[in-house]
């Protein structure tokens, strides 16, 4: 039963075959199953079992709502759910119960679709999992051999996702298939009165082909890419993709983009400076966590965002604030807005040149050893990681990260297209062509063992925010 894309569920609910309160509990089983990955931080399981049983009613009268209506799905912990609790897995918000939902979450739910709960991430999103600033939605679903979008900046609404970075954060889609990401952007995209930030042009439905001729097509190799570090299996299956879709009629060729090598440091201090400002809320006397201090408003100040805060949130706040001082404002943050400016350039000058889509890695390898994210601090692992993806969010260009393969350890291994601002029809045409010639099945945990040790098995499934 988890074993299917959402339009074959949505195909089964509507043929009677399936319902949605049946799919809802396989995937409440399977969550308590893997609980001790620690994935989720909230499972809505009455508000689900409700939602499956209103959408069984209206698939009973032959009158659902949407494309997603019955179909599962989580939603990062630093959206805003209504009445359900929203942490960003942060002491800070502890107890945090908003009073609307993002309106990505609305949009989702006006479909039908069924909250299963709240998924966990690095505090206030500053690591590698789920709404895309720096690559947060790329890289993770690289290294689980699924589909990870990241919409053009301004496509998608920002209103209830809790801010890391303004000028950068994106709700991206994590999902099976591209197909399966297509339906979810569909729903999800367009205008939000509440996001000045967001397009005004109507968004109509992205509905992708099944056969999808290249022959017109121009793709970029950024020669800047070829990053230290870069393992040989990424570099091998990023030439046998290119070569692949030369064979299927594309043009290929080389693009350079000579600002990439300043990406890195231009968006540590960027994303510091603004995680500075956005943090600045959180001051334990609105909301959140308070500290019980009465010695003076400063010392609870004080001791609140102590206690509030990890390390890495602690020390990005102080980094940006010592960016952002007076005497540092044009050496630092101006200098790095102006770099920023350049980089994004490189885009508009190599979609000028006649290319169509850029072809680049996700990451520098697999999915590193557990071992090596503790031994290393948080900045030195989110540069290495970060490094392919984060000049997309600086330009505000669309970007997808779709499987390419598994590595000799048997770990995905996935590539990256990057296409034009609001040119998400051609990226998911493109990213769908490459998907179906790879014929890639993500592996899913199956069974748990007494062990510890759990069985894989091919699978694809619900999507998440």
């Amino acid at each position: 039963m988890l074993g299917i894309s959402l339009r074959e569920a949505a195909a089964a609910f509507r043929l009677g075959q399936l319902t949605p309160t049946e799919l809802c509990r396989k995937c409440l089983a399977f969550i308590r199953e893997t609980s001790f990955l620690n994935a989720y931080i909230t499972v809505t399981e009455d508000v689900a079992l409700k939602q499956a049983a209103e959408a069984d009613l209206r698939f009973d009268q032959g009158k659902p709502l949407g494309v997603l209506d019955g179909i599962p799905f989580a939603i990062k912990d630093n959206f805003s759910t209504k009445n359900i609790e929203t942490t960003c897995a942060s002491q800070m918000l502890k107890g945090y119960i908003p009073p609307y939902n993002a309106t990505v979450v609305q949009r989702l739910l006006d479909q039908g679709a069924v909250l299963m709960g709240k998924t966990n991430l690095d505090e206030f999103a500053m690591g590698a999992l789920g709404s895309d600033t720096g690559g947060s939605t790329r890289n993770p679903a690289c290294h689980c051999g699924i589909v990870g979008l990241k919409p053009t900046y301004g496509l998608v609404s920002r209103h209830g996702l809790i801010p890391l970075v303004n000028s950068m954060d994106v709700p991206g889609i994590l999902a099976r298939c591209v197909d399966d990401a297509a339906t979810v952007l569909g729903v999800i995209a367009g205008h939000d009165p509440q996001d000045a930030t967001t397009i005004q042009d109507h968004i109509l439905p992205f509905t992708l082909p099944d056969v999808i001729d290249l022959s017109k097509l121009c793709v970029g190799i950024p020669k800047e890419y070829h990053a230290p570090g870069l393992s040989s299996e990424i570099l091998s299956i990023w030439t046998k993709a290119a070569d692949m879709m030369e064979k299927a009629g594309a043009k290929v060729v080389e693009v350079s983009m000579p600002h990439t090598r300043y990406s890195i440091v231009c968006y540590h201090v960027l994303c510091t400076a603004e995680v500075a400002s956005n943090m600045a809320r959180f001051d334990g006397l609105e909301y959140g966590h308070r500290a019980d201090i009465k010695d003076s408003t400063e010392a609870m100040y004080s001791a609140t965002r102590r206690g509030g805060f990890n390390d890495v949130v602690r020390g990005r706040i102080l980094s940006g604030n010592f960016f952002l001082l007076k005497q540092n404002y044009e050496k630092y943050f101006l200098k790095a807005q102006k770099v920023r400016r350049l980089i994004a350039d490189d885009f508009v000058n190599a979609f000028k040149s006649g290319v169509d889509i850029l072809l680049t890695p996700t990451t520098l390898g697999d999915a590193a050893p557990y071992l090596d994210f503790i031994q290393e601090d948080n900045r030195t692992r989110s540069a290495q990681e970060d490094v392919f993806t984060q000049c997309a969010n600086m330009a505000g260009v669309p970007a997808i990260t779709v499987p390419a393969g598994l590595s000799s350890r048997g770990l995905p291994l996935g590539l990256q297209f990057i296409g034009q601002a609001f040119c998400e029809q051609q990226l998911l045409s493109v990213a769908k062509w490459f998907e179906k010639q790879t014929n890639f099945c993500p592996l899913v945990l199956h069974k748990t063992h007494d062990n510890g040790h759990i069985d894989k098995r091919q699978s694809k499934s619900a999507f998440s925010l």
